[in-house]
């Protein structure tokens, strides 16, 4: 009798975790191929080169006054004394080193740059999941981008998986080349 109940629980429980799978709906996304069709895309990507350039003129900008200096320093440096050719030198070290720190903030400024901009693209891109998630009766949706490799749990058919072309269709964007994924 023990064995009849404790066999017919286990079927039960069974049969609801079948169940429970079989409602699991998994999709996933590329939010790089769709921030691509965006067309705020442009202007983003414009706008952080515009940056970048304004960060490399300063540093080449630096550069050049550090290479006149220093050849100014060469052909002067015979006929200065001890005291102003040390002086010279550390000054040269000191605009050497200012440089590289320069370089060093440019790329911390460009990366800052570039999180602020594409941020809001993002968003929209987030609540565009959200809504076509729930619109599809997906329970997961997983990024294609995480390091070129999807993580994904189960995907019984990938191409009906890939919901890129629905979030960009969702946002009132038509795709205008191919999806990278080779679905849709």
């Amino acid at each position: 009798m023990k064995r009849n109940i404790l066999v017919a629980i286990s079927v039960f429980t069974l049969f609801f975790a079948t169940q429970a799978q079989a409602q699991q709906k998994f999709g996933f996304v590329s939010t790089e191929y769709v921030l691509s069709q965006m067309p705020e895309a442009k202007s983003i990507q414009s706008e952080l080169q515009a940056y970048q350039r304004q960060l490399v003129n300063k540093i080449q900008a630096t550069t050049q006054g550090f290479q006149t200096q220093y050849e100014a320093y060469q052909k002067g440096a015979s006929t200065m004394t001890e005291d102003a050719r040390a002086a010279k030198e550390k000054e040269l070290q000191d605009l050497q080193t200012q440089i590289q720190q320069d370089q060093q903030d440019a790329q911390t400024n460009l990366q800052r740059k570039e999180a602020e901009l594409l941020q809001p693209a993002l968003d929209k891109i987030q609540k565009s999941i959200d809504v076509v998630a729930k619109e599809n009766s997906y329970t997961h949706v997983f990024s294609l981008d995480v390091a070129g490799n999807p993580i994904l749990l189960y995907v019984d058919n990938q191409e009906e998986a890939d919901i890129s072309d629905l979030v960009l269709k969702n946002m009132g964007i038509t795709p205008t080349e191919a999806n990278p994924t080779g679905s849709n």
